[in-house]
């Protein structure tokens, strides 16, 4: 019987200086080759990407917009438009209202963008992350001083304690990310579904700054009602009228805009684009309750003890909303009440098996690990998204990973006698593990979490 709370709420899923599995010995990363020449020379066959693909324009109107775009853009972004186009990618329709990748890149380009918002620029950065994923980053940028006094009012605002808002001064120079939950959530819309990734793209970066999605409630919970509980716990805008759906708003936080300003502008390498900043932030958002900040990346919510990151059970939540699936989260770690790993609900190979079972259905996987000091005690939780896997002629595996905080475009291998043991969860089909592990549906998740904060509260 898998605890699905597990104490999970002792720790978040963010980041820890100078703690990175990635750094493991064991651990081994792509060429940089990778990065050159993307799409072509990915380490798995990124025509799979996606279905029913079509690689060729088929009216006027599709010919039309193409050309524009192709006049719109540098060399370099020319050729990722090129060979998305040859890949399938570029018309694929996967997305909530059946629009193409070219359907949102031309409205992009043709319609205007939030204030301070480069049209050319997001532009460039959508078609290059739907190219190659690997470029997502959650690694914040500096405030230059030109921004500076504009980030200081508006994280203060109405704030008269003058210790209160010298500290919350202090709080917008985010050092060390706690976005790595919506910054894998943003990389599987991109590799998984990148005509919906546009869309949102185009939408969140538009002067509405949202994006509408309707969503089946039989993903969120099997009855209609408790679906609806868990929209109105965690506060996402919607509207539904009848019992088989729901229409969402997404949108990123007030303060996002200020951040994708000053990357729009000062963005240095390896930090976010602004378009990274309005997908996580949106992320940020729903899975904190719509209370992230994203100038301090600190959230508040009625789930969670910390200020930093996301929890399992709201990580489970964004992840089906964003993706209109039934995401189940399978714990896999002990944790006692002193947040010490005391053992594993499962064993290593029944594990392996429900992780190998979803990459073979197409599916990435999103996990949580965990990194223990030398009593066991958890002292940092992240996640990362397994994208395939290997066997060497000895039959050894080694899954194929991307982190989003490793400062590396590009994809790392971990063998599976590193990873497997670091594995809190796993965001999984249930028809996988339904006849191995017994977990509690999301919504009774969420509804004890909630009552046990409400009772240390008291």
């Amino acid at each position: 019987m898998v605890d699905s709370v597990n104490n999970i709420q002792q720790y978040n899923y963010s980041t820890v200086a100078n703690v990175k599995l990635n750094n493991a010995k064991n651990a081994t990363s792509f060429s940089a080759s990778t990065v050159s020449n993307p799409i072509s020379s990915l380490p798995f066959n990124s025509s799979n990407r996606v279905l029913n693909k079509r690689t060729t324009l088929a009216s006027s109107e599709e010919k039309q917009k193409y050309t524009e775009l192709l006049k719109m853009v540098d060399k370099n972004t020319k050729k990722q438009l090129e060979l998305l186009l040859k890949s399938g990618i570029l018309l694929n329709s996967e997305s909530n209202d059946h629009s193409t990748v070219l359907d949102n890149l031309y409205k992009m380009a043709t319609t205007p963008r939030a204030e301070g918002l480069s049209q050319e620029g997001i532009l460039k950065d959508t078609i290059a992350t739907i190219s190659y994923p690997f470029v997502i980053t959650q690694q914040f940028g500096d405030i230059p001083q030109s921004y500076r006094q504009r980030a200081l009012a508006a994280n203060t605002d109405g704030e008269t304690n003058l210790v209160k808002r010298f500290k919350e001064g202090q709080d917008i120079d985010v050092e060390h990310s706690g976005t790595c939950v919506a910054a894998s959530i943003e990389f599987n819309l991109a590799e998984k579904m990148p005509a919906e990734f546009a869309r949102f793209a185009e939408g969140l970066s538009s002067p509405s700054m949202s994006v509408q999605k309707e969503i089946k409630l039989r993903n969120l919970a099997d009855n209609a009602l408790d679906a609806i509980w868990l929209l109105n716990a965690f506060e996402i805008p919607f509207e539904a009228d009848n019992f088989d759906s729901a229409v969402l708003t997404f949108a990123p936080d007030k303060n996002a805009i200020i951040r994708a300003q000053i990357q729009t502008t000062n963005k240095d390498p390896l930090e976010r684009s602004p378009l990274d900043v309005l997908m996580q932030s949106t992320f940020m958002q729903v899975g904190s309750q719509q209370s992230y900040n994203t100038l301090t990346d600190r959230r508040l919510g009625k789930f969670n003890q910390n200020d930093k990151g996301l929890i399992e059970f709201e990580k489970t939540f964004t992840e089906s909303v964003v993706e209109d699936k039934s995401k189940l989260s399978v714990t896999y770690q002990t944790v006692d009440e002193n947040a010490r790993l005391v053992g594993y609900e499962t064993d290593f190979d029944t594990m392996k098996r429900h992780l190998l079972s979803a990459l073979d259905m197409g599916e990435n996987v999103i996990i949580g690990y965990t990194q223990v000091d030398q009593n066991n005690i958890i002292i940092n939780g992240h996640e990362i998204t397994i994208i395939g896997y290997k066997r060497s002629p000895e039959g050894k595996l080694t899954f194929i990973c991307n982190d989003t905080d490793d400062n590396q475009t590009k994809p790392v291998e971990y063998s599976e006698d590193y990873l497997l043991p670091k594995v809190h969860h796993a965001a999984l089909p249930e028809s996988i593990v339904a006849d191995d592990l017994t977990v509690t549906p999301n919504w009774v998740e969420g509804l004890n979490i909630y009552k046990d904060m409400k009772n240390k509260a008291a």
